[in-house]
């Protein structure tokens, strides 16, 4: 049963611009494995963040860190949870995660939807 689906769009080149502004944005909201990564990449991540927050009902106190995203098999993105983020999972009895993202035209997406 789907227990949360939720959206989020970026646009690369202010997301990029807010990290030229502020370059401790950077490792406030990446993991070292993630913080490298060229700027689409970056985007997108943040949209997959942002839209695992909505999909959990954007609960206070969520750590930017505690929501990794990873590839599985080098190839498909999937989410590391941990902390903060891995228990509001369990409050909600969230069983799977499945993440879609895109990046083109300058904007990149993010779409999660959360199973029980």
């Amino acid at each position: 049963m789907i227990v949360g689906i939720g959206v989020d769009v970026v646009d690369i080149a202010r997301f990029g611009a807010a990290l030229e502004r502020t370059p401790s944005l950077r490792s406030r909201l990446f993991t070292d494995a993630e913080a490298g990564l060229p700027l689409e990449s970056l985007a997108a991540r943040f949209a997959a963040k942002e839209a695992m927050a909505k999909a959990l009902g954007a609960p206070a106190g969520l750590s930017w860190h505690d929501c990794e995203v990873v590839r599985v098999d080098g190839r498909r993105p999937a989410f590391a949870l941990r902390g903060t983020v891995a228990d509001a999972a369990a409050a909600l009895g969230v069983a799977s995660t499945h993440l879609s993202l895109a990046h083109d035209g300058g904007l990149a997406t993010a779409y999660v939807i959360l199973e029980s």
